[in-house]
């Protein structure tokens, strides 16, 4: 249990390790569609349609499948927070919450077990 606890923790961290680089990485790009997009000439809305044409960047299998355990393992917690609180909120709050039940409350119950055994 101990073993399982352990890597149910690392799968939700690393889930939020790939959240956190996600949006660092596109931070830039969206503050100047931000930005050209406050500014209201045809240049500026000709230069946020071409960005946002882009194709969207594959996620990694490896990535993907780790996002996708992370989602499982956190669907308990998903109702606690408000989706407009912003999706940083809500999954901060879904780490915190994985790591105190999974983390935290299968180790506690794995020694509780192990102890009357």
């Amino acid at each position: 249990m101990k073993v399982a606890s352990f890597v149910i923790c690392v799968i939700v961290i690393a889930s939020f390790a790939f959240f956190v680089f996600d949006q660092t990485s596109t931070a830039s790009q969206r503050q100047q569609n931000k930005v050209l997009a406050s500014q209201d000439t045809p240049a500026a809305r000709a230069a946020v349609l071409a960005r946002s044409e882009r194709a969207p960047e594959q996620e990694s299998g490896v990535h993907e499948g780790i996002d996708d355990a992370s989602q499982a393992l956190t669907a308990p917690f998903s109702g606690i927070v408000s989706p407009s609180s912003g999706e940083w909120a809500v999954r901060g709050v879904e780490l915190l919450l994985a790591l105190a039940v999974y983390g935290f409350g299968l180790a506690f119950l794995a020694r509780v077990l192990s102890v009357k055994v």
